[in-house]
């Protein structure tokens, strides 16, 4: 089938309204009930903002909130505050997300720390080279500097 043979099926398929506005939005399907780049990047800010507002709460092994918390806790009670569910651990979390380069990562993205096969630790970008997250036991929330080359990222959408 050629191009032109496409042309007339796809128009009597999604009707000549929806291929101009393909058109016009660079070959972007918006899907009803999407979440738009711009909506997920102004909710992945307010995530990050919560994150940080929580500054100097202790670490709890298994605490998600709202006075304590481990690092994949902080990460589902920020985003849970802007609409968005996580699963529970950090290994979850990044199995879940959207995996994206360094090159794309921005404020509010998870940063996953891991060893191998497996993640053991999650942040929230902040940017410059920094995250806030909840690092162990007797620490606080913190906002501090990416110290390890061992990380992958992850948006949520």
């Amino acid at each position: 089938m050629t191009a032109q043979t496409n042309v007339p099926s796809l128009l009597s398929r999604t009707g000549a309204v929806s291929v101009l506005t393909l058109a016009a939005l660079g070959g972007t399907m918006l899907v009803p009930g999407a979440t738009s780049e711009a909506e997920a990047a102004t909710r992945a800010v307010k995530a990050l903002k919560i994150a940080a507002s929580k500054e100097g709460s202790p670490y709890r092994w298994g605490a998600t909130g709202p006075h304590r918390f481990d690092c994949s806790g902080l990460t589902l009670y920020s985003y849970k505050k802007v609409g968005k569910k996580l699963p529970r651990t950090a290994q979850q979390q990044y199995n879940s997300s959207r995996h994206i380069a360094p090159s794309q990562r921005r404020k509010g993205d998870l940063v996953f720390f891991h060893w191998g096969g497996y993640v053991y630790h999650v942040g929230i970008y902040a940017g410059r080279g920094k995250i806030w997250h909840s690092p162990k036991t007797g620490a606080l929330v913190r906002l501090e500097r990416i110290w390890s080359p061992s990380v992958l990222y992850g948006r949520v959408n």
